[in-house]
């Protein structure tokens, strides 16, 4: 079955979204653009809320959102339930936050993150799947107070 990611970014990631984009589309996985479509300032938790809830209504297994830092649409996106958002600087994390924490969205930061590293941040983040195991346990506590 083919991958597909729901995808947004705020003015911030704009750029960065673009170059992710070409660079999934390049290796066959369908991405889908929940915006924005410019550089024009934007409040990114609208965008954030919209991947996430694609997220938390199973209409897409994963999601990337990218914004100046990562951190912001990492906050917002959490706010959704069922969603598991990480920001991640480094392949390393990236991998970990899949196979140990079942991260559906992976955030990242344009003015943070260089493009070939932010690249091989998305590569390591979707080669990656979750263990189970004894990690299913601590991943099931998110959902419960």
């Amino acid at each position: 079955m083919k991958q597909r990611i729901a995808i947004g970014c705020d003015h911030g990631g704009f750029n960065l979204k673009n170059k992710i984009i070409e660079h999934l589309e390049k290796k066959g996985v369908e991405v889908e653009d929940f915006g924005t479509y410019s550089q024009e300032s934007c409040d990114y938790p609208v965008i954030a809320k919209k991947v996430a809830g694609e997220i938390a209504q199973k209409r897409f297994e994963l999601g990337i959102l990218v914004c100046g830092s990562g951190l912001g649409m990492c906050i917002a996106a959490n706010k959704v339930k069922g969603v598991r958002a990480v920001t991640c600087f480094d392949a390393t994390t990236a991998r970990l936050s899949k196979s140990h924490n079942n991260a559906n969205v992976l955030c990242l930061g344009e003015r943070i993150t260089g493009e070939y590293l932010a690249l091989d941040i998305v590569d390591a983040w979707l080669k990656s799947e979750f263990e189970g195991g004894r990690h299913q346990k601590r991943v099931d506590m998110f959902e419960t107070p």
